[in-house]
C-alpha cells in the first residue's frame, strides 16, 4: 500500500484507491535533465491515497508520536563542510505568482526563503497553516514522509507508482493533463515558470 505525502482534504484522509498495473512511458525528453530519457516502465498493481496528507492528518502524526520535523532539527556541519554557519539552517524556497517585475534569480526562487519550522509557515514569517488544516502539509522532508506513512502503517509511492496513478491513464502526454501547458489559457499549476512569464 502506498500513501502521497502532498495533501488535500481532511475528511477523505483514509481513503484509498486500488492501481491496477501497467506499463507506460515515464519521463520526458524534453523538460529537465534528470527526467531523460523518456523510457517505458511497467508497475505492478498497488493501493493509493486518492488524496494527500492534510496539515491535520500531519499534526495528528506529530501529536500521537512527538516526532520532530528535519525543519525543526540543528543542521550537523560535518554533513555540508565549508557552509558557513548562519546558513545551516533547515529552509525551503517560498514560490509566489508575482505581478510586478522582478529578475530572473528572485523569480526561480520564488523570492523568499522559509526556515524553521517551516511547514508550521508554508509562506514564509507571518504565514501560518492554522485555517488551513484541509490543505496538504507542504515543505515535508523525504524522512518525515516516510515517518508519518510508517505511522499510518503504509508506504510511500516510487517515483515510477506516483507518476503512473499521477497520470490517470493518459499515457505519453507531456503533462498528466495532456499535451498543453495552459489549455485555453487556464493555468493547470502554480509553477516557476507562471512566475517568470509574469515579468
Amino acid at each position: 500500500m502506498a500513501t502521497l505525502i502532498a495533501p488535500k482534504q481532511a475528511d477523505t484522509a483514509g481513503e484509498m484507491v486500488e492501481i491496477a498495473g501497467g506499463t507506460f512511458l515515464m519521463g520526458s525528453d524534453v523538460h529537465y535533465p534528470e527526467e531523460r530519457p523518456a523510457h517505458r516502465v511497467t508497475v505492478d498493481g498497488f493501493w493509493i491515497d486518492r488524496y494527500a496528507v492534510t496539515n491535520a492528518a500531519f499534526a495528528a502524526f506529530i501529536t500521537a508520536t512527538g516526532y520532530q520535523t528535519f525543519s525543526e532539527r540543528p543542521l550537523d556541519p560535518a554533513l555540508y563542510p565549508g557552509a558557513r554557519p548562519e546558513l545551516l539552517k533547515p529552509a525551503a524556497p517560498c514560490f509566489a505568482v508575482r505581478t510586478a517585475r522582478c529578475s530572473h534569480a528572485i523569480c526561480a526562487t520564488g523570492g523568499s526563503t522559509c526556515q524553521a519550522p517551516i511547514g508550521q509557515h508554508p509562506e514564509g514569517p507571518g504565514s501560518t497553516i492554522t485555517d488551513r488544516q484541509s490543505e496538504p502539509a507542504v515543505h515535508i522532508a523525504f524522512e518525515d514522509a516516510l515517518a508519518y506513512a510508517s505511522w499510518a502503517g503504509k508506504d510511500l509511492p516510487t517515483e515510477a507508482e506516483w507518476e503512473f496513478a499521477a497520470r490517470g491513464g493518459l499515457d505519453g502526454a507531456a503533462y498528466c493533463w495532456g499535451d498543453e501547458f495552459t489549455p485555453n489559457g487556464q493555468w493547470m499549476a502554480i509553477t516557476g515558470r507562471r512566475v517568470s512569464l509574469a515579468e
